[in-house]
């Protein structure tokens, strides 16, 4: 398939429109990817006879995929996915849609791509079984071309989906075709499905060398004699190296080409700027194209040393990562690329130049815009492996499935220039027994089998070596540990000579906008897994960074070990963003995590200051917390900042005093008793100003204000805009304690597919046209209907205050 063509969408057209253009505009034309998401049919339940082709779907919902029926549930403490898995409705689906191919189509070979299925996907086509796929991260592919009918019969696909038994993760999963599908139609003679394999051995600013191999599938009865046209291609479609040759295959075989290239003076990948090419392979018989297969490139070189940690490009880089989980906030598991580009945006703007994919294989989408925005990846494949960690997850289907399932996973993923090492497992079970050894040796041999230019670790939690049967394998290039930052200092001695990297680190709790005092000591919470829940009865926790699991550590602990070793590669934080399930410790009603710097809804917390300050190259002073609190009470007040010596903090123009970061300290603090006012710090280098930071007091609402992260919009129904739902006073203060109920409406181009508000125990649905503000804000998700009519978003409450309004364009 020609990946990266087919993740950028197109809505509203039909298969056998696309292929109708396509044979109108060429004989033999080559590769189409067809969207395959708009218009399936869907409904909850077991419907067996669904396979068949008279079969009746007139009560079934309409919809476009990608799709996440769970997410559309209420929340319960009695469904059986419990609250670490969301407390969200899971169980069966079906799904159905029909479609037809032209006549012109009947000596094609005909595929459909899955790019993940959650779970227990089944698959037929005009009643005839194609397979089934237990593991709901893993992409798949079926051959259609057999079972297929053309003109004016129509083609019926059937998909059975089958979440129901439960608990089958940790977190929460999502239930559905939760990620994007396509349908591929090439030439009998064509580049197999994940065909390409593209490395650079050699890698400087001079010049760099290319092995490439693509896999030439031919389905056809007859031998063939072809063309095979390989051009490099750099961002401007310029070819920078090119390759031709006259090959021969037989009836119903693949042949396996190889090729080299030099490239001179090629422009590097690196987090900065990410440059990328793109290998195009084009096959020809006599002078007709008749397949274009694009692969992305980029070159780089990087190392783990056991001393030094990890360079890039022949440059020292510390790994500034964070872990992140699949699902997309109010969307659910929907794999929505404009929604995983607002999240890796706020990584960037955080300073984070790594993600580690927790804990399974990411979507398309996500390596695809990793490449595009620099982040070194961590590719993940499993949770779990023989032995259970929840009674219905991966373990039921290790022995049959887990050879295919990573051979699939690397396949896919290998020719990503992000991604710099391949993890096995995290958090193995197997760690603690002596089967931990052998099939860790089976999967780094797996791995070593399709791509020898990665490092392949695992997370680990044991960091004793004697106990660490994963360790005693000796199969693993990078050791990962996970929550071992009291014990990095002895790390050398223990493991002489390893390369290592914190695969997993902090578990800090926080509540974006709620603020505990005083802040004098740093709690671990609870000290006992078991021990009975002592903390807010609202459930919060304090958004001063100074709460943490009783695993982990805070955040500014973590960090000041991290980047006290240069033996230690980086960290990768847990995590970026709050996810859906595991509320761990705390009880239901809270149904999401507590461990992001971000909240589920995409506001940052206060400690994503601190991030900032110290991983970006930004000009950061941030004050908390807020400045609305009663007379005389006493504040803590912390600053994060850079690039200066010293922050002053004035209180309505008095000065309390300079302060400056003693030793390793990350943050600066004053106690304040409150009065209504201005809070202001000034930062200065050398005595000269840096840079100036407000908080106001707000006084009573007055309006609603609508800020969107974008203007316009494209009119393709998957594009997004969030908008970000706030109260204001007359002064146009922003009022940090504000908890109205907002009302939404909207008409034109688009629908509204989400609302959240960040608060981890709120029962209010994420699928609704109203929500309530949390601690002054709320964020409402848009998306294209595929009308062309500019967007109105007017959102309204109660009381004396004016309503919102915004408007976008639609392009």
């Amino acid at each position: 398939m020609n990946l990266h063509k087919s993740v950028l969408r197109k809505g509203g057209i039909t298969i056998a429109l696309l292929l109708l253009v396509a044979c109108a505009s060429t004989k033999n034309e080559s590769r189409i990817i067809a969207d395959f998401n708009p218009d399936w049919n869907f409904k909850l339940g077991d419907y067996p006879t669904a396979i068949q082709v008279d079969f009746e779907a007139n009560d079934w919902r309409t919809l476009d995929l990608p799709h996440d029926w769970s997410i559309e549930g209420t929340f319960s403490k009695d469904h059986p996915t419990k609250p670490r898995q969301g407390a969200l409705p899971a169980g069966i689906g079906w799904y159905r849609k029909s479609f037809t191919l032209p006549e012109s189509a009947k000596n094609k070979s005909i595929a459909i791509e899955f790019d993940g299925v959650f779970c227990n996907s089944e698959v037929w086509i005009n009643g005839h079984y194609l397979g089934k796929r237990p593991f709901g991260y893993i992409s798949f592919s079926y051959d259609l071309t057999k079972y297929l009918n053309f003109g004016n019969q129509k083609n019926y696909i059937a998909v059975k989906v089958d979440n129901d038994a439960q608990p089958s993760s940790r977190w929460y999963t999502g239930s559905g075709i939760y990620r994007n599908v396509r349908l591929v139609t090439t030439d009998k003679l064509h580049v197999a499905h994940w065909g390409t394999v593209v490395t650079t051995p050699e890698v400087s600013k001079e010049k760099a060398t290319v092995d490439y191999s693509v896999s030439i599938q031919n389905d056809s009865d007859f031998s063939k004699e072809f063309k095979v046209v390989t051009n490099i291609l750099d961002a401007n479609n310029r070819s920078v190296a090119r390759l031709e040759s006259i090959e021969k295959i037989d009836a119903n075989a693949i042949l396996e080409k190889g090729q080299k290239f030099e490239v001179n003076n090629p422009k590097l990948w690196d987090t900065d700027n990410p440059n990328l090419y793109k290998v195009v392979t084009k096959i020809y018989e006599k002078s007709t194209l008749i397949d274009d297969y694009e692969t992305p490139l980029g070159f780089r070189y990087f190392a783990f040393d056991a001393e030094k940690g990890f360079s890039l490009n022949g440059v020292p880089t510390k790994i500034y990562g964070v872990c992140l989980h699949h699902d997309n906030g109010a969307l659910g598991a929907v794999a929505n690329y404009h929604a995983i580009k607002r999240k890796l945006t706020i990584m960037k703007e955080m300073g984070v130049n790594a993600i580690r994919m927790a804990h399974n294989p990411p979507s398309l989408e996500m390596l695809q815009l990793c490449d595009e925005m620099g982040f070194i990846v961590q590719d993940e494949v499993f949770d779990v492996w023989k032995k259970k960690k929840v009674t219905n997850d991966y373990h039921k289907y290790w022995d049959e499935w887990h050879k295919r399932d990573l051979e699939d996973f690397i396949k896919r993923d290998r020719n990503h220039p992000s991604i710099m090492m391949w993890s096995i497992g995290n958090e193995i079970r197997e760690q603690f027994d002596s089967t931990g050894i052998a099939i860790t040796k089976e999967l780094a041999q797996i791995v070593k089998s399709l791509d020898k230019t990665r490092p392949v670790t695992s997370a680990l939690t044991e960091n004793v070596p004697e106990k660490n049967f994963i360790y005693q394998s000796g199969a693993l290039d990078l050791l990962g540990f996970n929550y071992k930052h009291a014990d990095y200092a002895t790390f050398p001695e223990r493991f002489k000579g390893q390369k290592i990297i914190a695969s997993e680190s902090v578990s800090a709790l926080e509540t974006r906008g709620h603020y505990d005092m005083p802040t004098d000591s740093i709690r671990f919470w609870p000290i006992k897994h078991d021990a009975p829940f002592d903390g807010n009865a609202d459930l919060t926790v304090t958004a001063y960074d100074n709460i943490a699991s009783y695993w982990g550590t805070t955040h500014e602990e973590n960090w000041k070990a991290a980047k006290k070793y240069d033996f230690i590669a980086g960290t990768f934080v847990w995590t970026g963003f709050d996810y859906i399930g595991e509320p761990d410790p705390y009880p239901y009603p809270a149904r999401s995590s507590y461990f992001g710097i971000v909240d589920l809804a995409g506001f940052p917390k206060d400690v994503y200051y601190m991030y900032q300050s110290e991983w970006s190259n930004k000009t950061v002073l941030h004050l908390l917390p807020h400045w609305n609190w009663k007379q005389g009470q006493l504040i803590d007040v912390w600053a994060y900042y850079n690039n200066a010596d010293e922050v002053e903090l004035f209180l309505n123009g008095k000065s309390l005093g300079s302060k400056a970061k003693q030793g390793d300290e990350l943050h600066i603090a004053w106690k304040v008793p409150f009065e209504a006012g201005t809070l202001k710090a000034i930062s200065r280098k050398e005595g000269k100003m840096v840079k100036e930071t407000e908080i106001h007091t707000a006084g009573e609402a007055t309006k609603i204000d609508l800020k969107s992260d974008k203007t316009s919009i494209k009119n393709d129904g998957y594009d997004l805009a969030y908008v970000t739902v706030s109260l204001q006073d007359k002064d146009g203060n922003y009022v940090p304690t504000a908890d109205n109920l907002i009302n939404f409406k909207v008409s034109g181009g688009a629908k509204i597919v989400g609302v959240d508000n960040g608060y981890q125990a709120s029962l209010e649905p994420f699928i609704a046209d109203y929500r309530k503000l949390y601690n002054g804000k709320c964020v409402v998700i848009l998306q294209s209907n595929k009308k062309a009519e500019n967007i109105t978003l007017e959102a309204t409450t109660a009381g004396n205050i004016n309503l919102g309004t915004l408007s976008i364009k639609v392009e």
